[in-house]
């Protein structure tokens, strides 16, 4: 494309990903699961992949996803979304599977099913969405709470004693041979977005290339379960939940 040709109104106006449909969102106002489907609606336009692209939902907020971008979708068992798509993807390796689960799905129920996929080396991609509770269900402590953070269910913040040490998922999947990225976003800025874009679209090239299995870990708000408006959740999550969950690659092979 010619630079005058780029320069024209009509090539500066933003557009929505085709993937997209116009069903309207259920996501809360300033939640980040709007803005990380859009990342993916874009990542598989931009590979041309649409048409051989599988998405896993299990339980959780996002189990609606199947109605906002147009891709072939599976429901998965709370917790179980790892197995379906290890099925998936072994009787079609030539098909682009990921799922998309959120923190109580992944390192509650799932964790097993999580750790098994990624330590077998899967050629899956697992979005995985922490935004530190249980946001559908009432806000309720997830194992990736903060210390000191209150919930429904710790009214008066997690207590060690009581309930634990937060779970860093992440790390530990880190720690496993089958996995060849594990990386940690997040998308409150557009700076943000733009990183965290480039890192779907390597670890979808990872899983077409059989490199084994990727995760990027989406640190998110909850502006509802945290019971603040959207701008200061942004605010709350960058000055608690990223030092504790630092942004940046955990592996990268």
């Amino acid at each position: 494309m010619e630079l005058n040709e780029i320069i024209q109104p009509e090539n500066l106006v933003y557009r929505k990903p085709k993937l997209l449909n116009d069903n309207a969102m259920h996501y809360c106002p300033g939640c980040s699961h709007s803005v990380i489907h859009k990342l993916i609606a874009e990542v598989v336009e931009d590979m041309g992949m649409e048409e051989r692209t599988v998405g896993v939902s299990p339980v959780g907020c996002a189990v609606f996803a199947y109605n906002y971008i147009e891709i072939d979708w599976l429901e998965a068992a709370h917790g179980r979304a790892p197995a379906v798509a290890t099925a998936v993807k072994r009787l079609n390796p030539s098909k682009m599977v990921f799922t998309y689960q959120g923190d109580g799905d992944l390192a509650a129920i799932g964790t097993a099913e999580t750790i098994h996929a990624a330590n077998r080396g899967e050629n899956i991609v697992i979005v995985f969405v922490n935004n530190a509770i249980y946001g559908m269900t009432g806000g309720q402590m997830a194992p990736t709470t903060l210390m000191g953070m209150p919930t429904s269910t710790c009214p008066y913040g997690r207590e060690a004693a009581l309930n634990g040490y937060p779970l860093k998922i992440s790390d530990l999947l880190a720690q496993l041979e089958g996995v060849c990225l594990v990386t940690r976003q997040s998308v409150q800025t557009v700076a943000a977005v733009k990183k965290a874009k480039k890192y779907l679209r390597m670890a979808f090239e990872n899983s077409m290339a059989g490199k084994g299995t990727s995760i990027v870990e989406f640190v998110s708000t909850c502006a509802s379960g945290w019971k603040q408006s959207p701008e200061k959740a942004n605010k709350w999550m960058e000055e608690n939940m990223f030092p504790f969950y630092p942004l940046g690659d955990l592996k990268n092979v």
